[in-house]
């Protein structure tokens, strides 16, 4: 949005202290329950107001009544009723239904989720520190990767704040951040660097050239995302780091138009966005098929079942947002927290959402 001078200094929405023990500042949530006949419910959240809304009034009509088990049917129902708009808010919506009903299908057999996709085929998951919300003023930078360091992450994810609209100074300031980090970090820590979807093929190339020194592991979103063309044009072009993108893609189809183009080194669609872990499901099989990695965007638990399900060589790390993953935990009892780089695998049922009840003020149950 930078490319809007006024859109520039938007106000901040989430924590930027008071991170160990949760946002600092009162919290309200949506989460989502599928109940069934027979006690047992599925949970997943929170889920933002306008996913919640168009839940109640598209797929709950659809759903009442059905299976439990039956996750791929109700998946395709929803699918079929939202043709029409199958990227964005619709399927977001039913990502988060569908994690739902995976959270339920897990209690349901009494085993966490990734053990009903296939896995675990690992005990842990080798985490990524991602930064997002941190200064990127390289001095400042520079000292929290080192704490990032001392925390046991073997891998950090800075945000690049500058395009081609802030001129050669943005890209000094660019390539300053990226010679911060790595000088901080030292030689054998992975780092990567995002780019909001706010340069072009050029600038692209012009910052892989100058950053080769530092070795950074890949460019994330480098352009549009509906640049699949461009995407492409990098990954054939640019050679000293790899073109990492999709968290903007929805639905194997989404992730198909990627692959089939050539476009990644790394695919990164969420399963919150993209279809739930029904369908990252049949993205990373479409991923594996191809040799291309997929790291999902964020999802926090959903990604850490997904990842555990699938070989190291498919899903190989796990990207931990470490300011929004405190918020997003605030509620649950069973919270993420890596621990020396690494996301231990969950043992309860289900996805783990159950609520951590000494923290909650307040609940009602909201009609939408």
């Amino acid at each position: 949005m930078d490319v809007y001078p006024e859109l520039r200094s938007g106000k901040r929405t989430w924590p930027i202290s008071g991170l160990e023990d949760g946002p600092p500042y009162p919290l309200e949530r949506l989460f989502l329950f599928i109940d069934t006949d027979i006690d047992v419910s599925g949970m997943y959240g929170p889920v933002p107001t306008g996913e919640a809304r168009f839940i109640a009034r598209r797929f709950v009509p659809l759903l009442i009544g059905e299976n439990p088990h039956a996750v791929q049917r109700m998946w395709d129902k929803m699918y079929r009723a939202v043709v029409y708009a199958p990227k964005g808010l619709a399927m977001m919506a039913l990502s988060k239904v569908d994690l739902a009903l995976w959270d339920l299908k897990g209690k349901l057999f009494d085993a966490p989720v990734y053990e009903l996709l296939g896995g675990p085929t690992r005990p842990r998951i080798r985490a990524y520190a991602s930064m997002l919300g941190y200064s990127v003023e390289p001095e400042r930078a520079a000292q929290r990767s080192k704490e990032m360091v001392e925390q046991g992450y073997t891998a950090m994810k800075w945000f690049c704040r500058y395009g081609p609209p802030h001129g050669p100074e943005g890209e000094r300031k660019n390539l300053a951040l990226i010679e911060a980090v790595r000088d901080a970090v030292g030689p054998d820590v992975d780092i990567m660097f995002d780019a909001w979807n706010s340069w072009d093929v050029p600038y692209t190339q012009r910052m892989a050239q100058r950053a080769a020194d530092y070795r950074p592991w890949w460019f994330e979103e480098p352009v549009m995302p509906d640049m699949v063309h461009q995407y492409a044009e990098l990954r054939r072009t640019v050679s000293t780091v790899a073109i990492a993108g999709g968290e903007h893609a929805y639905t194997r189809w989404g992730a198909k138009s990627l692959l089939d183009a050539g476009a990644v080194d790394i695919l990164q669609l969420d399963p919150w966005w993209g279809g739930g872990l029904t369908e990252l499901v049949k993205v990373c099989a479409l991923a594996s098929a191809e040799g291309i990695p997929m790291i999902p965007h964020h999802g926090a638990i959903a990604s850490t079942h997904l990842v555990a399900s699938q070989p190291l060589t498919t899903c190989p790390i796990q990207e931990w947002i470490l300011q929004a993953g405190a918020r997003d935990n605030a509620f649950l009892k069973h919270k993420l927290d890596p621990q020396d780089g690494f996301i231990e695998l969950p043992k309860v049922p289900g996805l783990g959402m159950e609520f951590d009840e000494d923290v909650i003020e307040s609940r009602e149950e909201v009609q939408l």
